[in-house]
Order: C-alpha cells, then sequence, then structure tokens
C-alpha cells in the first residue's frame, strides 16, 4: 500500500511529493508500468473465455436479439408487393449486420475500450488523458503517475501529435467535441425510454395475432402493466436474477435460429439468393424514395448494437466476440432468411411477420420466451443509461443524483433513481401515446443513428490520437462508416415527422440540462481559481490566522485541487473562530475508470507546520462511487497522519551530505538551520520543499552515502516533533470533527448576454434548487455540517 503526499507553502502546483512502496527496491517507472499492465493484460484460459461468452449473451445482446420481432413490420408497414421487395430488404440487413454490428462494433470499437468500460464518456476519457482537452482544468500531474491512467506518447513530428497540439490549442475545438459526447450520451438516454416501449410492446403483441378479435388497447395496457413492473424493481438490482439473463437470451437465440432454419426447408431456399448485394441495387432501383425512406425500419435489425459496447464492462473482448461470431451472428441471420422466406409465400402477413412464421405447436412457449427476451433487453438498456449518466456525473455534465449500488459483488451495477422514474414516465407515454407501433420504431431509428455517428466521429480521433494508426486506415474507416450511418440518417431525416421527432425532443431537452450544468459549474470553478487567497495574506495573519483557534479539525470541501478557495476567506472574516487543525477536502474525478484505494488520496501541507492548515486530495474514476462509507474519515486522517511521518522521515534524512534525486539538482529549503545541499544554512519560519521538474520523488531506503548512523541520528531528532504533531492530531480529532460546505449562489453579471443569463440566473439555479445538496452526495452528518454561504458573479 503506498501514500502519496507532498508538501506546498505556496497553494500552489508546487512542492515535494513522495510515495512510500512496499517494493522499496523496485524503480518508480519500472513498477508502475508492472501494474499499469496488470490492468491491461489479463490471461483468460479457453474454457473461461467459453463461460463468460455464455454470460455476456444475457448482458450484451438482449437488445440486438430482439429485433427480429418488429424490423420486418417497420420496413414493409404498407405491405409487400413482390418477392423481388422482400429479398432486397433481406440482403440490406444481411450486410448491415455484417458492417455495423460484426466489423466496426465487434472487431474495431470493441478494442477502443477504456479498461473494459465502454460507451461515449469512456471514449471522451480516453482522449482526455491523451490530450488536454477536458473543460474543467483540474488535474494535477501526479494524477497521471496512477497505475490505471495509462496513455500513448507520440513523437513531436507525427500527425497524432500534431492533432492533439492543433485541439489542445483551440477552446471551440474542445466544446465541440464535449457537445457531440452530450449529444450521444443524449441519444443513449433515449434508447433507454424507447427500447422497453418497442420490445416489450413488440412481444406482448402476440396476443392478438392468436386473438385476432382482441382490441389494440388491451395489448398497449398489458405492455404499459409490465413496464410498471419492471421499472418498479429497478432499485432490487439485477444481481439476484441476472443468472437467469444469459439462458433466456441464449434459448431465445435458439428457437429463432431454429424457426428460421424450419422456415426456409418449408417455404423454399431461393431466399438465400439474397446474399448477392445485386438484390440491393434492384431494390433500390424499383423502390426510389419509398425504398429509401424503408432504410428506417432495416436499420432496427442492427439496434442494440451501442448497448453492446457500452455494456461491455465486466467481459474481456474476446469473449463478447466470441458470442457474437458463433451464437448471435449466424442466428440472427437465419431468422431474418426464416422470416423472409415466409413473407415471400405470405406477402399480406408483413406487419406480424415473425409471430406468424412460429409453428402453431410451439407458439406459446415462444411467445413467453420472447416476452422474457423483452425484458432482458430492456434491462441492458436501463443498465447502459444508468452507466452512462454515472458517467457523466463524474465528468461534472449532469446534475447531483443520487447513485445506489445494487450488488456487494460487481461494483457497476448501479441504480439511480431519479433517472429510474423518468424514464419510465416518459416510456409509458411514449407506449400508450404513439398510435402504432411503426411510429415507436422511427423514432428508436433515429436515436440509434446519431448514437453510432457520435461513436464514428470519436472513434476518428481513438485512431488517430491512441492508437496512432496510418492515415489511409483512418480514411478508410472514416468513408466506410459514414457512407453507411449517413445513409441510414438521411432516410430517417423522411421520418421526423412520423414519430422522429420524439428522440430529438428528449435529447434536445437532456442535452440543455447537461450542458447548461456544465457550464455553470465551469464558471463556477473558473471564478474560484481567479479568487484564490494569496499565500501572503494567509502568513500575514500569523499562526492563530488572526482569530481564536478552538480545538477541533474543520474539514473545508472545495473543489479547488490546489490553493486557498475564497470561501476560506469569506469564513474567517465573518467568524472570530477557527478550528486548531483545518484540511481542505477536494473530491475530484479523473478521466480513467477507477483510482485503486491504496493510491487514492493526496496529502500536502500549506504554509508553515504551526498553521496547522493541510489539503486532502480525494481522487476517484468515473466508475468509482463516493458512496457512504464510515471508514471515508478514518482513511483521510491516517493519511494525515502518514504525511506527517513521512515528512519527518525525510526531514531527518536530508543532512549536510549532499545528494540529487532522479540525477536532478534540488535545492533543499530547510527549517531550523538544516543545511541544504550548496552546504549554506538557512533560518526560515517556511516549510521546506523541493524544487524540481515534476517534484515527485519516492521514499526508498537511505542514499549509500547517508550512513545509517546520520539517518538514526537523524531520525532521533524529528521523532519527537513528529509524535507531537500525530498526538496533536488525534487530540483535535478527539474534540470534534466539522465538515464546511460552501452554499454557493452563482449568478450572471450584469453585462452579460441574453443567452448566458437565461442559462445561468434561471436553468442553471433551477437545477440546483432540485438536485441534490454536496451535504448528501458526500455523505456529511448534519448534526456536524457548517454551510458558508457566498454569491458569486460569473
Amino acid at each position: 500500500m503506498g501514500t502519496r503526499v507532498e508538501s506546498d507553502e505556496d497553494g500552489d502546483n508546487k512542492g515535494s511529493m513522495w510515495e512510500l512502496d512496499q517494493k522499496l527496491d523496485q524503480p518508480m517507472d519500472e513498477e508502475a508500468g508492472r501494474l499499469r499492465n496488470m490492468y491491461k493484460e489479463k490471461k483468460f484460459s479457453a474454457l473461461l473465455i467459453l463461460r463468460l461468452a455464455y454470460q455476456s449473451l444475457g448482458v450484451v445482446y438482449g437488445d440486438l436479439g430482439t429485433s427480429p420481432l418488429y424490423v420486418f413490420y417497420n420496413t414493409f408497414p404498407n405491405g409487400v408487393k413482390d418477392e423481388d421487395e422482400v429479398l432486397g430488404a433481406l440482403s440490406l440487413i444481411i450486410y448491415s449486420l455484417t458492417l455495423v454490428p460484426l466489423l466496426k462494433y465487434v472487431f474495431i470499437v470493441l478494442r477502443a475500450n477504456d479498461n473494459g468500460q465502454g460507451g461515449t464518456f469512456a471514449l471522451y476519457s480516453l482522449l482526455c488523458r491523451h490530450a488536454k482537452i477536458k473543460t474543467i482544468p483540474n488535474q494535477h500531474r501526479t494524477d497521471e503517475e496512477l497505475t490505471t491512467y495509462s496513455r500513448s506518447t507520440f513523437h513531436e513530428r507525427s500527425f497524432a501529435a500534431k492533432t492533439k497540439r492543433w485541439l489542445e490549442e483551440r477552446e471551440s475545438w474542445k466544446s465541440a467535441i464535449l457537445i457531440l459526447v452530450l449529444a450521444g450520451t443524449c441519444m443513449v438516454i433515449g434508447d433507454g425510454i424507447l427500447t422497453p416501449a418497442i420490445s416489450v410492446l413488440s412481444a406482448v403483441g402476440g396476443i392478438k395475432v392468436n386473438q385476432p378479435d382482441m382490441n389494440s388497447s388491451v395489448v398497449v395496457l398489458v405492455a404499459v402493466v409490465i413496464l410498471v413492473g419492471f421499472f418498479s424493481l429497478q432499485h432490487y438490482g439485477t444481481d439476484r436474477v441476472s443468472w437467469l439473463f444469459a439462458p433466456i437470451v441464449l434459448l431465445w437465440f435458439l428457437l429463432i435460429g431454429g424457426i428460421g432454419i424450419f422456415n426456409i426447408w418449408k417455404h423454399g431456399s431461393r431466399v438465400l439468393k439474397a446474399f448477392s448485394p445485386v438484390y440491393i441495387y434492384h431494390y433500390f432501383k424499383r423502390g426510389g424514395k419509398k425504398g429509401w425512406t424503408s432504410l428506417g425500419g432495416i436499420m432496427l435489425s442492427i439496434t442494440g448494437t451501442e448497448a453492446l459496447f457500452a455494456d461491455l464492462a465486466h467481459f474481456p473482448v474476446s469473449a463478447v466476440q466470441l458470442a457474437f461470431t458463433l451464437v448471435v451472428f449466424p442466428c440472427l441471420l437465419l431468422a431474418y432468411s426464416g422470416q423472409a422466406a415466409y413473407l415471400m409465400n405470405n406477402m399480406a402477413h408483413s406487419q406480424d411477420s415473425f409471430y406468424r412464421s412460429i409453428p402453431e405447436s410451439i407458439y406459446w412457449p415462444v411467445f413467453v420466451v420472447a416476452t422474457a427476451a423483452a425484458i432482458v433487453a430492456s434491462q441492458a438498456t436501463i443498465t447502459a443509461t444508468f452507466s452512462i449518466v454515472k458517467q457523466a456525473l463524474a465528468h461534472g455534465c449532469f446534475p447531483r443524483v443520487k447513485v445506489v449500488y445494487t450488488s456487494r459483488k460487481f461494483a457497476g451495477q448501479i441504480y439511480i433513481p431519479d433517472i429510474n422514474w423518468v424514464l419510465m414516465v416518459l416510456c409509458i407515454a411514449v407506449t400508450a401515446g404513439f398510435e402504432n407501433q411503426n411510429q415507436i420504431g422511427n423514432a428508436y431509428g433515429t436515436a440509434v443513428v446519431i448514437v453510432m455517428l457520435v461513436t464514428t466521429f470519436l472513434m476518428i480521433l481513438i485512431m488517430i490520437l491512441v492508437w496512432r494508426c496510418h492515415w489511409i486506415l483512418v480514411l478508410t474507416f472514416t468513408c466506410l462508416s459514414l457512407i453507411v450511418e449517413f445513409s441510414y440518417f438521411f432516410s430517417v431525416i423522411f421520418k421526423v415527422d412520423q414519430g422522429g421527432w420524439v428522440p430529438l425532443v428528449i435529447a434536445g431537452a437532456f442535452l440543455v440540462i447537461m450542458y447548461v450544468w456544465h457550464y455553470g459549474t465551469l464558471k463556477r470553478y473558473e471564478f474560484e481559481m481567479h479568487s484564490k487567497v494569496s499565500m501572503a495574506w494567509i502568513l500575514g495573519l500569523g499562526p492563530s490566522l488572526g482569530l481564536v483557534r478552538v480545538p477541533g479539525i474543520g474539514l473545508v470541501y472545495t473543489e479547488l485541487a490546489s490553493g486557498v478557495p475564497p470561501i476560506f476567506s469569506h469564513f474567517i472574516t465573518n467568524l472570530p473562530a477557527i478550528h486548531s487543525v483545518v484540511v481542505f477536502v477536494c473530491v475530484k474525478y479523473l478521466p480513467v475508470y477507477t483510482v485503486p484505494e491504496e493510491e487514492r488520496f493526496l496529502v500536502k501541507r500549506i504554509g508553515p507546520k504551526n498553521y496547522h492548515i493541510f489539503r486532502c486530495v480525494a481522487r476517484y474514476g468515473y466508475k468509482d462511487l463516493h458512496k457512504k462509507d464510515d471508514e471515508f474519515e478514518k482513511k483521510l486522517f491516517d493519511n494525515l497522519s502518514m504525511f506527517v511521518k513521512l515528512e519527518s522521515m525525510m526531514e531527518g534524512c536530508s543532512d549536510s551530505d549532499e545528494y540529487s534525486l532522479y540525477g536532478q539538482e534540488k535545492e533543499l529549503l530547510p527549517r531550523d538551520g538544516l543545511l541544504n545541499n550548496n552546504g549554506s544554512t538557512f533560518s526560515s519560519n517556511v516549510e521546506f520543499t523541493i524544487n524540481s521538474i515534476d517534484s515527485i520523488v519516492q521514499v526508498k531506503s537511505p542514499p549509500p552515502h547517508v550512513s545509517n548512523n546520520t539517518v538514526r541520528s537523524s531520525g532521533q531528532v524529528s521523532s519527537q516533533t513528529e509524535i507531537d504533531e500525530v498526538e496533536f492530531l488525534n487530540n483535535c480529532r478527539d474534540a470534534g470533527v466539522v465538515h464546511i460546505l460552501g452554499n454557493t449562489v452563482v449568478i450572471a453579471r450584469r453585462d452579460s448576454n441574453f443567452f448566458k443569463k437565461l442559462a445561468v440566473d434561471y436553468i442553471y439555479a433551477f437545477l440546483r434548487k432540485i438536485c441534490r445538496e454536496n451535504s448528501v452526495i458526500f455523505n456529511v452528518p448534519h448534526e456536524s455540517l457548517l454551510n458558508v454561504g457566498q454569491i458569486f458573479s460569473v
């Protein structure tokens, strides 16, 4: 277990930093590389890969697998004219499945995962690590030393390096990339609304096929009841029933594949001619605009592909690839081919071709499995929605909402109550509000194609900055992807007035919320950065800060990872007392999927020792959750005590002998007349620091030229001071801990334009009122909470 500590004399990023490691005889660069490789290289046996591939069916492929329920209905809502029309549509489905899910996602996009995490924000995190495009600049150079902070290096003259510099120099492009990511995220949320609606409604629609006299409103009512029950049970999580998902989806794939083989055998194998792309040409030539607009229905055959990437978390890429190539892909091809064979002989049944093509003897068992598979597919999409909202929270792009872990075994299984109920209301409104399933399909297609376009644009940057691919490969990927996806995009544009407007309205509303929240957060951070309290002012107040120092510890929460926040000066100028020990606590999220527990805390000292002011930065990844943990406060003080001990040890080791770390010359500015490396003596009341390029050194065994007697002697000198300060900290902790949070009100300046005033004074202010307070997010007990009000004009 390592503890990273830093001594900071001026509140800036300067200072000295040490890391205590158990393997003292191993170089830091080598050890960090070894740990990074442990996170990257996970070797699995063949048997384990097969088992994980089986389990991935229930989590990853539910949405993609239920598409045969509604594809042909949405492709031919007005019926089929002739056999060639069916063959052309089937040919389009075959090559869509081959180009998008198989080639693009399974074999290319899945490789762009962030240590197993997928989705648009995972791609954005990868880009943020390889180029400084994050709009909130709260990263410290020490964050790059985390074992999970993996990134590539560039040659200065390479195309990747030029692209990186070009992006970093243009603030407009940073904002454009962020808006692109937010748009993709909003469309995934739209998927979370539309997938349960169309999947459950299509599955339940099988009742009417067997009972044609039943009113359509009864089918809608049954679907709504299932959806209400589905969303109401989300707070239990999927841990208890997830073992059922894989067998249900596997049985579903085997059933639709078997039914497809039966229909090909029964209705003729001439349907297999659709594997020739010539029928695609004839389809568009004969269909004209009608054939072009029918692409919106054909595109539903690849829905669930984005959820495939977003739900990647718990499975290695090889397992997901194996499941798709061995089970999902062949079964889907058989299912669509079988339905097409049935349609060629029953052209009037395009609206319910799936259920009508089922052999009568197994109709009801297939209906039950279809309904269960639709629920599993909906669960996969809801899980992906929760996951991507959690990632947006970590990047400061979503209002504070409650996040609950639903499993002790799997950290990725979360539940967000506020999002769940919003999704339920909108999902029921879509299910009951539309006149027919075709309009829901149009809405669904619009959401899916926009998410795919966002992924393509982000993948172009990933291939350049992360993978450093040759420009020919990048150009080939870009052209093939955009040709296919823009074809789908322009086809769904024609159906905006037929239901396609729904995801645009939903995504637009969420985009405004997310962007305004991020904009307000950024402006508040910039205001705090520009209003930081100077260290000279703190030093001028003296050790007592011009106040009465009462026993206890004050934890001042701030978003600043460096410097003294303005809330502190506001506090001490309005109250006559402050605690004996002050700790500035910054909880920040980094563009990594997780921060190991042993590397979570970064401790610094601010000012001289007798001021007793510290900073503690708690670092989290976007997968981590700052949950209610009684150990958090204990871990904070343990790291604080460790800092004091290591600080004293470094003082003891810094004798008059001259040495440098990492081969760099460093000047030691000590206290109490210790010597620097020139042999000169200083007497200063300023805390010592080691000035270097990166200010990072590692605590190991003493240097060879420092004798054991020297260390032992100096250790005796500093041990009493160390014990006194540690005991002082413990006594203050026993006296009481108070959590001081800023209750800031952000308003736009008077000279701001109309749109800024609307965003800050109305939308952002409204979101801050309805979202959860920081005290709830940080799990601060009310009896020890102190809010400090302040107005920021941005």
